[in-house]
């Protein structure tokens, strides 16, 4: 067993080796491209420090561990966006070493949580009970099966909800955000801190529009288009609340991934999440016909968006636990 930091200026053939891995796990939903995957090495959506390490087994990679340090909230976690071992290679201690070096990363760091997720009652969730995670959260992934939805309904069901939400207007664009709406974009992305956590130690994000910048390019960066689609209120001219869904262009594979949507606290009441995410898919089903699939997460005890998902179609997929871990 060898363990070395991945150097992403001279990679070598580490990356497409960790990616390989990443592809035998057979992750059921949305897949990543290669430059997708390649991207979360980098860091975090929103800037977030990151260091990844690799380990080798007779000269081939056999696994590896994303680290993400945020700098602008939560500077007392680190997150495990990526820790995987190749299916063939487990118990042989791989995933012991990788976790202790992540330990010990992080409390050089200063941080004194860990986070991480697998799927509930697999082999990553026994893994991190053994090691003394506790789970905090409960979440669901739900895939809309484009191809078996009455489009005729989803524009009924828009109207209806509309009515709800006179006063308001939509606007929506493709790729990244305009300098005219990154204030407003940061705005809208503070209401997402209302979203469960469940037990989760996490502190509410603090959005800029530097921080909302980085995250859209990041997005374009990574092969990633963006779809938004804001709801703005008539009177005042504030964003009330925002949707948005992804594909990725290099190797959608008939997949997208629907990411936030969150209405800002004094606009609730008017059903803008029905009317948002309905002319959201709508639009993009227009400009993306191939596209077959759309992915989200949930969390178990976010009843709001469960119903809006529910009746939009969306359907489970597979269910998913969070870990923290003390250290």
């Amino acid at each position: 067993m060898h363990i070395e930091r991945l150097d992403l200026a001279d990679p070598g053939d580490r990356v497409a080796g960790l990616y390989a891995v990443h592809e035998a796990l057979g992750d059921p939903g949305a897949p990543m491209s290669p430059r997708h995957f390649a991207s979360k090495l980098r860091g975090g959506w929103s800037g977030e420090r990151a260091e990844t390490w690799v380990v080798g087994v007779g000269g081939e990679i056999a696994g590896g561990c994303t680290l993400y340090y945020p700098d602008a909230d939560n500077t007392h976690m680190a997150n495990l966006p990526l820790f995987a071992v190749h299916p063939d290679r487990r118990r042989q201690g791989l995933g012991g070493a990788l976790l202790d070096l992540a330990i010990d990363r992080a409390r050089g760091e200063g941080r004194r949580l860990l986070l991480g997720e697998a799927p509930t009652g697999g082999p990553g969730a026994g893994f991190a009970e053994a090691r003394g995670f506790t789970r905090a959260t409960d979440e669901a992934r739900r895939v809309l099966d484009l191809r078996t939805v009455d489009w005729a309904s989803y524009e009924l069901m828009r109207a209806d909800a509309a009515r709800h939400a006179r006063g308001y207007s939509l606007e929506r664009w493709i790729g990244p955000a305009g300098e005219e709406l990154l204030d407003d974009m940061a705005l809208l992305m503070t209401s997402m801190n209302d979203e469960p956590l469940g037990d989760l130690d996490m502190e509410d994000h603090r959005w800029t529009a530097e921080r909302f910048r980085v995250l859209d390019h990041e997005h374009a960066r990574s092969g990633l288009t963006s779809y938004t689609v804001i709801a703005r209120h008539a009177e005042s001219g504030e964003p009330a609340g925002f949707t948005r869904l992804l594909v990725d262009a290099d190797d959608a594979r008939g997949w997208a991934r629907q990411v936030e949507t969150g209405v800002i606290h004094a606009h609730r009441g008017h059903r803008l999440g029905t009317v948002l995410k309905l002319a959201n898919a709508i639009w993009f089903h227009t400009c993306e016909p191939a596209v077959e699939r759309i992915i989200t997460w949930n969390a178990d005890d976010n009843a709001y968006m469960l119903a809006i998902n529910e009746s939009m179609g969306f359907r489970i997929l597979d269910t998913w636990n969070g870990w923290q871990l003390r250290i």
